[in-house]
């Protein structure tokens, strides 16, 4: 595929099938024969689509964190008020789903291979989304001056080490008050300097 949005129902019904079978049996054993079957699609017609399961699972991947992003974005606030909510919440979301939760726990080297050794779509289309609403709010004076995308990286590396390390500092931070104190931390990093709007 070209683009990553699912463009049929055809694509849709493989995208739900990858996504049930990865949340079973993690991404190293989930195969586009097993999610062919589940799709109720030939073989031919998943590897005309991904060539592999990791274009597939990475498709997949892209489609879950817009919708959780979509729904994390709040209605009212400033720019920075409401980008702060939307990493908060977000991350509290992908700390909840299913999806990740099972790569987190069986496939965790695959998430490795994103957080330290490259950049992938799904980490750039945040980067790119951050740096947009950056500009706004430093358009509308609540976020400080600077570089939006290196701003906008220096969230995420906060966002992804916030989500990734939640359970391992569940026993000195449960998740209220991660949350808390990472408002607090993005919040503070984003605000311009006292006395400069």
């Amino acid at each position: 595929m070209t683009s990553t949005e699912p463009s049929t129902a055809v694509d849709r019904a493989i995208l739900d099938a990858a996504r049930a079978c990865v949340a079973e049996f993690g991404v190293r054993r989930t195969t586009l024969t097993e999610v062919a079957r589940r799709a109720g699609v030939s073989r031919p017609t998943v590897y005309r689509r991904w060539p592999d399961t990791g274009s597939l699972v990475a498709d997949l991947l892209v489609r879950e964190l817009r919708e959780i992003i979509a729904g994390a974005i709040p209605d009212s606030g400033n720019a920075r008020e409401r980008l702060t909510a939307a990493i908060v919440d977000g991350g509290a979301t992908i700390r909840r789903n299913p999806l990740f939760a099972k790569i987190f726990r069986t496939d965790a080297d695959v998430m490795l291979t994103y957080v330290f050794e490259r950049l992938g779509r799904n980490q750039r289309a945040l980067i790119a989304l951050f740096a947009d609403a950056i500009r706004e709010g430093q358009g509308d004076g609540s976020i400080r001056p600077g570089n939006p995308e290196h701003q906008a990286a220096m969230l995420l590396l906060i966002a992804q080490s916030a989500v990734q390390s939640a359970g391992t500092f569940a026993p000195v931070l449960a998740a209220d008050h991660l949350d808390i104190e990472l408002s607090a931390a993005i919040d503070a990093y984003l605000a311009p300097a006292a006395g400069s709007r």
